[in-house]
């Protein structure tokens, strides 16, 4: 089999398995109302739903490298497939709101080996012209997330129970699991190394104590309060005694020497804002949808897709566009697409057109498209291949944390608003910090390479 046959088939079985994780999110967004509903959970308790899976995603990410040294590349990937796969079965099985969070939380840990997996491998086996072309095609998923999630999400729940949000992961999972069998590597694509568990004990307990103060904050509580203050300061605590151990480690759970290297830096800041910006958007416009506008969850669904479509559509031109101009003014010009094409759902009323709402979200789509594809490859355009496990790590945890604060944030806002002066004005702060975050992202943005250098 040719060199080329064997990448084109690796990147087949990477993405028919890698979409369950990116079209899970969208799914369980659609659903959050009906969830909430059904187990009795406010908005800041539901919020955890979402916000409780980018946290295990971003605390496992950094294992990832460790798991794919130690077991081979297809044994990796099996094994982060059967734990998504079984938390699956757990939430769809879950009682109540609280076993709900939790099994997702175990989700999100197969989903954190998943994903840097899905960048890793095909990265390490492609050369340094191709690579925005490379992250196209591997950005898929990120682009069909928001077509097929809302569309299944959509038809189950208006014809089924929630449980089957997390049910139909199942069979798409078996055809990934039998592909990454017949077509995965099973050899080590870097060095055996060990596990930094001192630096994981520090990094994901400090990760989880900021995201609970937040998301405590956001439930209403003070933050004077000692649910706030307290998991703040030993999670910060924790976080920077993170920093002085890893850098002190010859094989550190997470390289923070490489943000040393400027291309990288600029892209782990830059996909922070991304991610703060995706998820938490994800967060807002399906509750909107249903508890300011009324409309039932399939139409809800249905008003979704034309952000998807345009995100697919986009990322189809996102490489040229980026070998013809460079990342950086590719970003910025996204980034200010979505953050114009956000500024109707902070003004609306109640009498803005839903036929409008399906236009503005299609060309939001078209920005959300063309970011992602020059920020993840800026990541690797200086960093060797025996270190891109770590550079997947910062650009993926970064993703996720950003999310997971997005999420946290516009919760906080839409619930402290709303109690204050209603939904409909809550939902519109909550669309105003998103239009915040977008300003942040296209100012990081501004460290991302120019044309020099460009990958294409």
């Amino acid at each position: 089999m040719t060199e080329e046959r064997a990448t084109r088939r690796l990147v087949i079985a990477l993405i028919v398995g890698g979409i369950m994780p990116v079209v899970d999110t969208t799914i369980v967004a659609i659903g959050l109302h009906r969830i909430g509903e059904d187990l009795g959970a406010d908005v800041a308790t539901l919020q955890w739903v979402s916000t409780v899976y980018l946290l295990a995603l971003a605390v496992v990410i950094p294992v990832a490298g460790w798991v794919q040294a130690r077991l081979g590349d297809r044994n990796a990937w099996i094994l982060a497939s059967g734990i998504f796969l079984a938390a699956s079965v757990l939430c769809a099985a879950a009682s109540g709101i609280g076993e709900l969070i939790a099994f997702r939380a175990l989700q999100g840990a197969g989903a954190g080996l998943l994903l840097p997996l899905m960048q890793t491998l095909p990265m390490q086996r492609t050369p340094r012209a191709a690579m925005a072309r490379t992250m196209a095609v591997m950005s898929v998923p990120i682009s069909l997330g928001p077509v097929i999630g809302p569309v299944l999400g959509g038809l189950v729940l208006s014809t089924l129970d929630w449980r089957w949000l997390f049910l139909i992961n199942l069979p798409l999972g078996a055809v990934g699991l039998v592909l990454a069998v017949l077509w995965l590597p099973g050899g080590r694509s870097g060095a055996r190394t060990t596990l930094d568990a001192i630096g994981l004990l520090l990094l994901a307990p400090g990760l989880v104590g900021v995201l609970l103060a937040l998301s405590n904050l956001a439930g209403g509580t003070g933050a004077g309060e000692v649910a706030v203050w307290l998991p703040a300061v030993v999670g910060l605590v924790l976080l920077v005694a993170f920093v002085p151990w890893t850098l002190g480690r010859r094989d550190p759970l997470v390289d923070l020497r490489l943000l040393g290297v400027r291309t990288l830096r600029a892209s782990t800041v830059a996909m922070a804002f991304l991610g703060a910006n995706l998820y938490a958007a994800t967060f807002l416009l399906p509750l909107a949808l249903q508890a300011d506008r009324g409309v039932s969850v399939l139409e809800a669904a249905l008003l979704l897709i034309p952000q998807g479509v345009g995100s697919l559509l986009a990322r189809a031109g996102a490489g040229r566009l980026v070998a013809r101009w460079g990342p950086r003014a590719v970003a910025i010009s996204g980034f200010a697409l979505v953050a114009v094409m956000t500024v109707p759902f902070a003004l609306d009323d109640g009498t803005l057109a839903l036929a409008v709402w399906a236009v503005v979200l299609f060309v939001r789509g078209l920005g959300l498209g063309v970011v992602l594809v020059p920020i993840m490859a800026s990541g690797y355009l200086d960093v060797a291949p025996d270190r891109m496990p770590h550079a997947s790590a910062f650009s993926r945890m970064a993703q996720q944390l950003g999310g997971a604060f997005g999420t946290a944030t516009a919760a906080l806002v839409l619930a402290a608003v709303t109690t204050a002066s209603g939904t409909r004005v809550g939902f519109d702060a909550a669309f105003v910090v998103v239009i915040g975050i977008c300003a942040a992202a296209m100012a990081a943005s501004l460290a991302l390479p120019g044309r020099r250098g460009v990958v294409r």
